[in-house]
């Protein structure tokens, strides 16, 4: 974990490529993410300004609590369908809207944090450097582009102490009273 220069006195917004991280604690840890306690860790004490989940719908109606329990955890919850194209195939990307939405926060915070693993979003961490903002990111360090690693300014890696991220069977998140791939 890398995280220097915090200060509870910091603007942060946190912005979650959902579908990342759902899909490496299910390939990794064959879990499910306690998106709550991701939040905490994200924030770290700092003064939360807004939390966005960036979600894909499959027009099947099965997410609907998920969502709810996404926004109950504290985030704005954005959706979009899932496209299925001639031939089958299914895209599902929230890439430049998460881009585009960080780049619209810059202005109101001092920190952004970026919950995903994917080296995608590598020039936008780079940008935001550029505007002067401290990127840090979270994510499951095994499916973590390593230049976006040793691009940001601060990294928690969740598999550092999973067992804290992730839901066990049977077991509900926990409320709060407050609140490495190579490219």
């Amino acid at each position: 974990m890398i995280n220097v220069n915090v200060n509870p006195h910091q603007r942060v917004s946190v912005f979650i490529d959902v579908q990342n991280l759902y899909h490496s604690a299910r390939h990794i840890y064959h879990s499910r993410v306690d998106f709550q306690s991701v939040l905490a860790a994200a924030t770290g004490g700092r003064n939360l300004i807004r939390a966005i989940a960036y979600v894909v719908e499959s027009g099947l109606g099965e997410e609907k609590g998920f969502f709810e329990a996404l926004a109950k955890a504290g985030y704005e919850v954005k959706s979009k369908d899932l496209q299925i194209f001639a031939g089958g195939e299914k895209k599902a990307d929230w890439d430049v809207g998460l881009v585009i939405d960080m780049i619209k926060m810059s202005a109101k915070v001092d920190v952004v944090v970026l919950v995903s693993g994917d080296g995608d979003y590598r020039p936008a961490v780079e940008y935001l450097q550029f505007l002067g903002l401290r990127v840090e990111l979270v994510s499951f360090g095994k499916s973590t582009s390593n230049k976006l690693i040793e691009t940001v300014d601060g990294f928690i890696d969740l598999d550092q102490d999973h067992d804290k991220y992730l839901i066990k069977r049977g077991r509900r998140p926990e409320r709060k009273t407050s609140e490495k791939k190579n490219e």
